[in-house]
């Protein structure tokens, strides 16, 4: 099967691109993602025989085998976080909580609604803490995404100074959850922002966020050096 020429989404970095038809690589990125997603639940949810086990990890070396001969990407585009593009619209595909190309994420949506920003999610087996909940570094993870993608929308990016988790009850898994925050307040280079994680309507847990704004010359110097990292790398 003839694979198409990686192709970066139009008006890179700043794109919709979760709402965008992906093509190509990209398309099969996220196709694979997906299905390394759901090996990660059935191998932690389940319990297949020896052999079953055997042919699995079989089949996972062969495929680690061709990832790893294949070039390493040298040019980092788009954002792993949100809290650092300055622009709700760009391109998150690596983000590991709502990258649909990262099989780590769960992946977390995230939908502005006037000056809020509103999450849903699912979190399976492989997140979990305590028996049948999600474990709590994950909550203030999203957190720490849906507040930054909250502080965002001023279009002044800002990396996280302090985050602050209130657990009400426990963060049940496979269950459709949903996170409502925004910012409270903006002071010089400070932007405060908070939300709620709930279950139906049933409040699990609160978060508040304290974000620095970085000049954006530290971006690049960071890109650049990430860049550079993954030059010597490869």
């Amino acid at each position: 099967m003839a694979i198409e020429k990686e192709t970066k989404p139009p008006g890179h970095p700043h794109a919709a691109a979760a709402a965008m038809p992906a093509t190509g690589a990209w398309a099969l990125k996220r196709r694979l993602a997906a299905d390394m997603r759901n090996v990660i639940e059935l191998m932690v949810a389940s319990e297949p025989a020896e052999e079953e086990l055997e042919r699995a990890a079989a089949a996972l070396e062969i495929l680690a085998y061709h990832l790893e001969n294949q070039p390493k990407r040298t040019t980092l585009w788009g954002f792993a976080e949100s809290a650092n593009a300055g622009d709700v619209h760009a391109f998150f595909d690596r983000s590991p909580l709502i990258g649909h190309s990262n099989p780590l994420a769960p992946p977390l949506a995230l939908e502005v609604r006037g000056e809020r920003v509103h999450g849903t999610v699912r979190f399976g087996s492989a997140y979990e803490g305590p028996p049948g909940s999600l474990h709590g570094g994950f909550v203030a993870a999203a957190f720490d995404e849906v507040l930054g993608f909250a502080q965002s929308l001023g279009g002044n990016p800002g990396m996280t100074a302090t985050l602050t988790v209130r657990y009400r009850k426990p963060t049940p898994l496979d269950t459709d959850l949903r996170f409502d925050a925004g910012v409270d307040r903006v002071d010089g280079r400070k932007t405060y922002a908070s939300g709620k994680l709930y279950a139906g309507d049933t409040l699990l847990a609160e978060g508040e966020g304290l974000f620095i704004a970085v000049d954006v010359e530290r971006f690049k110097a960071l890109l650049e050096e990430a860049e550079q990292r993954a030059k010597d790398a490869g």
